[in-house]
């Protein structure tokens, strides 16, 4: 079953615009079969196949003459030298949508784009399935259904139980691709570690606890927080900061870019766990913190996400910088809640007090019921109403 991406339109309208798209985000997102659904005209080189490695490091010059007018290169973070090369031969034949890009490494892979390929790639990150994804493609959406399988679309559109497939995705993981990126002598230590990190989702990120929990330094934390992040695992969400003559949180918080595997990290393998899990309510703040990062990035943005806290306890779950009002700013609160109750606004209107009321161009209610409607300044949305979100 092939599952519509709502990216397409923006890889598209990129490749028509700039000579090469490179497409990151984690590893079994979709990026390779979208870029070859697209541009099935273009020849297709992965290289994490080794002879197509070894073809790249004896001679660049020779494997991209084979490619006249382009190709879809697959993890090309596996060679990045390859990026020259390619800079050569698009600057010497005009001509866009040549080369189609993608990686599932985010930082030494942007480092080496933005230097070799500046002016001449546009970026697009592709995340896993979004709710309205799966609701075009007529697949489930109840909301226990998405935090036990999250959004890897093999997932979805072959029928794989998630607990199978996660288990197996962490395991090769940490198998290929944080050996890739450093030397882990220590596995079942940075198995906990992981796990440690999953059981925190939604919570402000505290490397000391974590780092005494594993029993391991906090410099070693730090690092693995960096190759999560690095290898699109985990995203830290950074708080606002804005001279406010208040005391304002400055740690991040900790989500996953998948709540199914955020789940079976913390031991969920069935569905009907989340029922009376304790975690549920952190782990459906990841899944809408998630979908409003996947509007942003499926239509080519940056997504413009902080939170709030203060020292008094005045909190939103997501600032939103307005990306056509400067200084605008939207709030959203996430309550995993199946029920409406009018106490859920009260935090949206403290925060919209202390960042200023004609500053906060909206004010949204995300819970997990099946109502939207608006009451007063605040527009409520049931996660199963039906509707688009965000």
């Amino acid at each position: 079953m092939s599952i519509p991406r709502r990216i397409e339109a923006e890889l598209r309208r990129s490749a028509a615009t700039f000579p090469v798209v490179t497409m990151t985000g984690p590893r079994q997102s979709g990026k390779t079969t979208l870029c070859r659904q697209v541009f099935g005209h273009l020849p297709y080189v992965n290289l994490e196949e080794p002879d197509a490695r070894a073809a790249v490091q004896s001679d660049a010059r020779a494997f991209l003459d084979q490619f006249p007018s382009g190709a879809v290169i697959d993890e090309v973070q596996r060679v990045p030298e390859l990026l020259s090369w390619i800079q050569a031969a698009v600057d010497s034949r005009p001509g866009n949508g040549q080369f189609i890009l993608t990686g599932s490494q985010q930082f030494e892979l942007m480092e080496s784009v933005t230097q070799s390929l500046a002016g001449r790639t546009a970026l697009l990150r592709l995340l896993p399935l979004s709710i309205n994804e799966l609701r075009d493609a007529g697949l489930p959406t109840g909301t226990n259904h998405l935090l036990h399988a999250g959004g890897y679309p093999r997932i979805h559109a072959h029928g794989i139980e998630p607990a199978r497939m996660l288990g197996a995705y962490f395991e090769t993981y940490v198998e290929r691709d944080l050996r890739q990126l450093v030397e882990l002598r220590h596995l079942s230590e940075f198995r906990r570690f992981v796990q440690l990190c999953a059981g925190r989702t939604g919570c402000l990120l505290n490397l000391q606890s974590l780092a005494a929990d594993v029993g391991i330094s906090s410099h070693t934390a730090r690092a693995w927080v960096s190759l999560l992040e690095a290898s699109y695992v985990v995203y830290l969400l950074p708080p606002w900061f804005e001279n406010l003559g208040k005391r304002l949180t400055k740690a991040p918080k900790l989500y996953f870019y998948d709540v199914g595997l955020a789940a079976w990290l913390v031991g969920i393998r069935d569905e009907s766990q989340l029922a009376a899990h304790p975690l549920r309510g952190h782990l459906f703040e990841n899944l809408v913190v998630m979908e409003f990062m996947k509007h942003f990035e499926n239509g080519g943005s940056r997504a413009p996400l902080h939170f709030y806290r203060d020292s008094n306890g005045v909190e939103a779950d997501l600032v939103i910088e307005h990306t056509l009002r400067p200084g605008g700013l939207g709030l959203v609160e996430v309550k995993a809640g199946q029920t409406w109750h009018p106490e859920f606004t009260i935090g949206l209107q403290r925060v919209a007090a202390a960042l200023g009321e004609t500053r906060v161009t909206r004010r949204m209610l995300v819970y997990g019921g099946d109502q939207a409607f608006r009451t007063g300044s605040v527009e409520v949305a049931g996660i199963q109403a039906g509707g688009k979100l965000p």
